[in-house]
């Protein structure tokens, strides 16, 4: 499958062909090259010696990621000191997934992630809210009370397209070619579609970080 050619219909394919993987995971731990691909050249990471970095690939509008959404949060206030956590939105293509991608880290940028992300996935996926032009995006930031001017002027701002691109580069250091998608320090990923699941795809990460503790 071609990255830039990623769609909706392609993920709802993945999802369907994702049970039979995660019958191996449970005779047994996870297999190199059924629940989790090790990369051939590792990609950056930018957690501090001695941590462990985790990375979501996700895209607001992937069905995939918005079910998955509960499970990971749940899974991530759980984490040891020595894992580091963090989302990282996708972009195959510019529309819809660049206006996303900004939405995103304009959120983060005001500190608005813990609030606004999960009602995001909810606007998009239970109330049928697109948000993919400006304008919706400003007028949903603005129904959860957050001032739509300083908004939109940090999504526009350069600080907010030099993360987007830092993205970009690192979706294509992991060779993501589909979300939702987990990085671990830079020298594995794992994803649903591996695993079958939500609990076995978690189980492969909780996996791969004590490969990494390991120096593996």
């Amino acid at each position: 499958m071609n990255r830039r050619e990623f769609s909706i219909h392609t993920l709802g394919a993945l999802g369907l062909s994702a049970g039979l993987p995660g019958l191996a995971l449970a005779q047994g731990g996870p297999v190199e090259g059924t629940h989790y691909v090790r990369l051939p050249q590792a990609a950056p990471v930018s957690a501090p010696a001695g941590k462990v970095e985790v990375v979501e690939f996700f895209w607001y509008g992937c069905n995939h990621c918005y079910n998955f959404e509960p499970s990971l949060a749940a899974w991530a206030e759980k984490l040891p000191a020595d894992v580091v956590f963090r989302r990282v939105p996708v972009a195959f293509r510019e529309n819809p997934f660049g206006n996303h991608q900004r939405l995103f880290y304009a959120m983060e940028a005001m500190g608005l992630v813990s609030t606004l992300h999960p009602k995001v996935f909810r606007a998009i996926h239970a109330e049928g809210q697109a948000l993919d032009k400006p304008e919706a995006i400003s007028a949903f930031v603005a129904r959860h009370g957050v001032d739509p001017v300083k908004f939109m002027a940090m999504f526009n701002s350069f600080a907010v397209q030099t993360k987007c691109k830092q993205a970009r580069s690192l979706a294509d250091a992991y060779k993501i070619d589909g979300v939702p998608t987990v990085g671990v320090a830079g020298r594995y990923f794992t994803s649903v579609s591996l695993n079958g699941n939500h609990e076995r795809t978690l189980a492969t990460t909780n996996f791969l970080i004590n490969l990494s503790r390991k120096g593996r």
